[in-house]
């Protein structure tokens, strides 16, 4: 860190943030992707500003696979802290990256006056299925990562959780036992991996409390996205790691017809109500915030949380 590094503590934590917005209901977060281009930023700020006027808990900004958008996420990320109203928080991800450079980058955030972290350790540039190599420099697991952001810092740093189970892992004992590592190296929280069944989130929250009750008392906070056609079902899988459930499929196939081309405004109106179900369940069985993948557009997500009876402005949306 150098001298002018921001005082962090002053910067409230997700779990606070999520304490203070607790008292009109459940809170909500979203998550942004670096622009790629300048109609991308252009697109990120619009919905950046539709979010801004909603009062989410936090946002968070993605990092691409091998930290292929390492610079931009950075950047971006200390855009909304200097320039919005917003909580940020930065993703870091330990793939491809030595010890030595994920110290470099964290010490880029504090610069930025970021000192919400999400850690992940990340999938292989390419093929996010592909087989995980460690940088020779770097770490192998999470659980490293967590510790040495918390060692550099006042920091506070979430992780991913996963209700279907990790790829990689052998079964879900093995997962949970991972995700509590995580927790117990410092971790306050985590973001489940997206899904479309409630009943995996309940199962992994009750896996977590089981194995370790003090860790299992952290939020594990449910990850949404509203599906706006049947390409974004292959981009959903993508997220998930795995297939959708055959029933939500099949409703979006329903959906969709049987034309040549697909009722978008159908298959639009079903996932936006998909996604709309599940929030009211997740409400329901206490989740301590509902989190949406945005792809950095406002209407989708704004039209479910309308549905959940959020405040939310009736400004022109992007998109």
């Amino acid at each position: 860190m150098n001298p002018t590094t921001p005082q962090l503590s002053t910067t409230p934590s997700v779990v606070q943030s999520l304490d203070r917005h607790a008292g009109a209901g459940v809170p909500f977060s979203v998550e942004f992707s670096p622009p790629r281009d300048e109609a991308g930023e252009q697109r990120l700020w619009r919905a950046v500003r539709t979010f801004e006027r909603m009062h989410p808990a936090f946002v968070s900004m993605t990092y691409g696979a091998g930290g292929s958008t390492r610079d931009r996420t950075v950047r971006v990320t200390g855009q909304l802290a200097q320039e919005t109203t917003l909580l940020p928080v930065g993703h870091l991800t330990a793939v491809g990256h030595s010890v030595a450079e994920l110290r470099s980058i964290v010490g880029a955030y504090a610069d930025s006056g970021i000192s919400n972290i999400l850690v992940l350790r990340g999938d292989p540039p390419g093929d996010p299925l592909g087989e995980w190599q460690k940088h020779p420099d770097g770490v192998e697991y999470a659980e490293e990562l967590v510790r040495i952001v918390r060692d550099l810092g006042d920091f506070h740093v979430g992780v991913a959780s996963f209700p279907q189970g990790h790829h990689r892992s052998p079964d879900l004992d093995c997962d949970t036992a991972y995700l509590a590592a995580k927790l117990r190296a410092g971790a306050e929280y985590s973001i489940t991996q997206m899904f479309f069944d409630v009943d995996d989130y309940l199962r992994l929250r009750d896996r977590v409390a089981a194995l370790d009750p003090v860790e299992g008392a952290k939020p594990i906070i449910p990850e949404l996205m509203p599906i706006t056609s049947l390409r974004t079902v292959e981009r959903a899988e993508q997220l998930c790691g795995r297939p959708l459930p055959e029933p939500v499929l099949e409703r979006l196939r329903r959906a969709a017809g049987s034309g040549a081309e697909e009722d978008r405004a159908a298959v639009r109106a079903a996932g936006i109500e998909i996604a709309t179900e599940m929030g009211e369940r997740l409400i329901a069985e206490g989740a301590p915030c509902l989190h949406f993948i945005t792809l950095n557009f406002a209407k989708a997500t704004s039209e479910v949380l309308t549905n959940l009876g959020y405040g939310v402005t009736a400004a022109p949306l992007s998109a």
